[in-house]
């Protein structure tokens, strides 16, 4: 069974290899230009790698085991909750007699399961528990990760009154948009109906919300506490069927008649007459034709 893959362990000692370098590096000489002011340079020199190689170490290790801290993370939720219950059943049984440790935990174990409503809430969170890993090996199978090989960050998960709701931080070389393609796959690996993915922060389009539908809740009858409120002695009242119009009926529109004023003749003007030296009409007084219409000039 393979833990962590080869490239992301290939990755993982690349990187390590360069965060020590450059840990070692930066924090060294930080140190030794600061210590040059108290003490010679080349004491300063020794102090900043004694200060930076240990610093650096620190970085490898980190960096060299992110991929098992991040495991580790995957299975956080089940980790705690196997040792919390087997500490209370090791408390409880160095602690109490027999029959009381079986009683108690007839209790612990037969309640959740009798009372519908505890068993529900049980349920919806053995179900985050369990969609939180079916996520993990979609990404793991279908969805192509980095160059470094390393997989979405699965946060956390919480029951919803339709399924779950899991909140998921990708790594560089992924998107919401390569995902929208795949929600039906991914449907299929949670057991689910429908999968929504949404943006969780309007600042960095990293962190996603996944939204696992399982069941409709909106398709139940729901009794209205109206009727309760009714009398029943109240009489009914009968009305008239209401006569809906189907169109415009314009003989039944009262619309104003509009008279609009009368527009008069525009008067026209007389041509001047002159006279000439010897005192007669210049013969242009009266050259317009006999049929020409004055009021066209105007």
């Amino acid at each position: 069974m393979t833990v962590i893959e080869a490239k992301v362990h290939r990755s993982s000692a690349r990187n390590a290899r360069l965060a020590f370098v450059l840990t070692a590096v930066i924090v060294g000489l930080l140190a030794a230009v600061v210590a040059a002011s108290y003490m010679h340079p080349i004491l300063a020199l020794f102090l900043g790698a004694l200060i930076g190689v240990p610093l650096g170490g620190i970085a490898w290790v980190l960096v060299r085991l992110w991929p098992v801290l991040r495991l580790l993370w995957w299975w956080l939720p089940e980790i705690v909750l196997t040792v919390t219950v087997l500490t209370f059943w090791v408390q409880l049984a160095n602690h109490t007699p027999s029959v009381v440790t079986l009683v108690v935990v007839a209790l612990v174990v037969g309640v959740p399961a009798a009372v519908p409503a505890c068993r529900r809430q049980v349920m919806a969170w053995v179900w985050c528990l369990i969609v939180r890993h079916r996520l993990r090996v979609c990404f793991a199978q279908f969805i192509i990760a980095n160059q470094s090989g390393s997989l979405p960050l699965i946060l956390w998960a919480k029951p919803t009154p339709v399924g779950e709701r899991v909140w998921v931080y990708l790594r560089p070389g992924l998107s919401a948009k390569d995902l929208e393609g795949r929600l039906d796959k991914i449907a299929v690996t949670c057991h689910a109906s429908t999968v929504l993915i949404e943006r969780a922060s309007e600042r960095t389009a990293a962190y996603l919300r996944f939204d696992i539908k399982r069941r409709e809740v909106l398709t139940a009858t729901v009794g209205s506490p109206l009727v309760d409120v009714i009398d029943p002695d109240t009489p009914t009242v009968e009305q008239a069927p209401l006569t809906v119009p189907t169109a415009l009926d314009l003989p039944d529109v009262d619309v104003p008649t509009i008279t609009l004023p009368a527009q008069g003749k525009p008067a026209t003007k007389k041509p001047a007459t002159t006279t000439t030296a010897n005192g007669s009409k210049p013969a242009a007084a009266s050259s317009s034709a006999p049929d020409d219409d004055v009021s066209d000039w105007i």
